[in-house]
């Protein structure tokens, strides 16, 4: 059995994953995509984009690798105030999402499962976080099960201990509103320590582990 966990997941230092007022325009909040110029440089990232070249962070290929099956909340399919963004919307990916493997929505209204290109299938779970979990990790097998977000998802799966690994990329930058991470959680008390601390030049990576 495979662990679960939240890997390549950027905050600013003031602890938000998100900005305010996500948009079509704005799929990560307003000031959102600042959080991530740590890993648009990567071979990772731009392996997911259909690019070549990029470069060697252990860090970026550590949060794309060794997944069997993803769990993302709502809005990390499509825009919650657009009506799933249209009926023909399969994502903000585009035909061949970067996942690659059984991905389980969060969601209250039921949808019928979306077979994409490369591997990725989008299923709808209406039954809550237990349901996605499980499903999620049956899907995965021996591998393991990335919860991808957003904030919300995170934070419901923390609460309840599910998480065995959290890699944060903590981005030089303020946000100020948004999405924070971890408000009135209390890390320690649920068993989190810090495992290692990186800093490098567009971020400082940790990693916390129960």
């Amino acid at each position: 059995m495979g662990k679960v966990r939240v890997a390549g997941f950027a905050v600013s230092a003031d602890g938000f994953g998100a900005g305010p007022n996500q948009s079509l325009e704005h799929p990560l909040g307003e000031g959102g995509g600042d959080l991530h110029k740590w890993f648009y440089p990567t071979r990772a990232f731009r392996s997911m984009i259909g690019k070549d070249g990029g470069t060697d962070d252990r860090f970026a290929s550590a949060a794309m690798e060794g997944f069997g099956a993803f769990i993302l909340g709502r809005n990390m399919f499509g825009p919650a105030s657009n009506d799933w963004g249209g009926p023909d919307w399969k994502g903000w990916w585009g035909d061949n999402p970067p996942y690659h493997a059984p991905t389980f929505i969060l969601t209250h209204h039921p949808r019928p499962p979306i077979v994409m290109e490369g591997g990725t299938t989008f299923h709808f779970v209406t039954e809550g976080i237990e349901a996605a979990l499980a499903q999620a990790k049956a899907a995965a097998g021996d591998l393991d099960v990335k919860i991808g977000g957003g904030v919300s998802t995170v934070r419901q799966y923390l609460k309840v201990g599910a998480i065995d690994e959290i890699h944060l990329a903590m981005s030089p930058v303020f946000l100020g509103r948004g999405e924070n991470l971890f408000a009135g959680i209390d890390l320690p008390s649920l068993g989190y320590r810090v495992t290692e601390a990186v800093p490098m030049e567009l971020a400082t990576h940790v990693v916390l582990a129960r």
